[in-house]
């Protein structure tokens, strides 16, 4: 979309083809919606508002449904936006390091979904952002959903950061082919981020950052929603945890349940007891299967592995627990013989740390019957294993 056809569709006219387009958008076929629409209005700006029509669709994945039924969006804007729960979070962890009204700049703002959290959360915003037509979309739903926020076109690496209590920053991690997992090749650079984080600082980063790229006295942090890992977050300077004591964190969402590496009491590995615990997504990223099991009194099952086993039922946020109902060696036609032994029906199949493919071994068991199941194939003391289980 070019910026001249965003101003028309902030017209009253292109405001209400806009509102149309929404509200037909997924209860008329496309093409006749499209074609209905070309009609009586401008192609190009048809185009625009369906484009924004489905964009607005797919962002209450992100979104509240009534934040997102008003929101525009470019297609890398909202591929790259934070998931409102995790910008919540964030912008609350900022606003109580740094008091009601504080001064941040919001570097490489996008279309401004933590821009508007920030401002919700008290602070004082100014947003930044390279495109035109980028910062314009921010500037516009900062209007649309009635917060206080300045948006500014212009290079990040730029801007004078002297009036800020602090920096908050999304670098662009998609290219022409998609998702961009090396920081080297983050816009802006490794090298800027590096540079913010030598001050008070937040930046956003793809999950799977190594560890060793994260500087010392940053807290890297690893944030789960609902037992999917969303996102990774570097901070630093007052913004760090524990006075910059804490190098690594695990948060999950929506209780908001945290586990740090000061938790962690270092690695114990025991045999196969009567409960397995699958540690959450986020403490598996931020490297804290330890400090989960120490919390069900428990240990690994494997040096390597991140399972957790231990003796008793704990109840914990950082883990889901199994009751432990069988072990078998890993061969295909032993496990086929108590699929149909079992009259197991209904399988689940689990695996970590060993080269099988979910689909293929369920395929390969043949399930018939009656009965669920939970096979988790992993390796237990070096040896591959099935352990059948229960959820708790």
């Amino acid at each position: 979309m070019q910026t001249a056809t965003f101003d028309a569709l902030r017209t009253a006219a292109g405001a209400a083809l806009l509102a149309e387009a929404t509200a037909a958008y997924g209860r008329e076929d496309g093409f006749a919606l499209g074609t209905r629409l070309r009609r009586t209005h401008d192609p190009d700006l048809v185009a625009a508002a369906l484009t924004q029509a489905r964009l607005r669709a797919r962002a209450t994945d992100k979104f509240a449904p009534a934040d997102a039924a008003r929101m525009f969006f470019t297609v890398d804007g909202y591929e790259q936006a934070t998931r409102v729960a995790v910008a919540r979070h964030r912008a609350a962890r900022l606003a109580t390091a740094l008091g009601p009204g504080a001064a941040v700049a919001d570097l490489c703002c996008g279309v401004g979904g933590d821009l508007v959290e920030l401002a919700r959360a008290g602070l004082t915003v100014t947003g930044v952002d390279v495109d035109p037509l980028t910062a314009d979309m921010a500037t516009a739903n900062a209007e649309a959903l009635g917060v206080r926020a300045e948006v500014v076109c212009a290079d990040a690496t730029t801007v004078d950061r002297t009036a800020y209590a602090a920096v908050v920053c999304d670098p662009a991690r998609r290219g022409g082919r998609g998702r961009v997992f090396d920081p080297d090749a983050y816009r802006p650079p490794w090298s800027f981020v590096l540079e913010l984080l030598a001050g008070t600082a937040c930046v956003k980063v793809a999950p799977g950052l190594p560890h060793e790229r994260i500087p010392g006295r940053v807290e890297a942090e690893w944030v789960s929603e609902r037992g999917e890992v969303k996102e990774a977050a570097l901070w630093s300077g007052g913004l760090a945890g524990d006075g910059a004591r804490v190098g690594r964190r695990a948060t999950l969402l929506p209780s908001g349940a945290t586990l740090t590496d000061r938790d962690d009491p270092g690695p114990v590995v025991r045999p196969l007891g009567e409960f397995l615990y699958e540690p959450d997504g986020a403490v598996i990223r931020a490297g804290l299967v330890t400090a989960a099991a120490a919390r069900v009194g428990g240990g690994l099952i494997d040096p390597s592995i991140a399972y957790v086993t231990a003796d008793a039922a704990v109840s914990t946020p950082f883990a889901r627990g199994y009751l432990v109902l069988d072990t078998l060696p890993y061969d295909v036609k032993a496990l086929r013989r108590y699929v149909r032994d079992h009259g197991i029906g209904v399988l689940t199949v689990k695996k970590r740390g060993v080269g099988v493919e979910p689909e293929k071994l369920r395929a390969a068991v043949r399930p018939r019957g009656d009965r669920t199941a939970t096979f988790v194939v992993t390796r237990v003391a070096g040896t591959a294993t099935v352990i059948v289980a229960d959820p708790l």
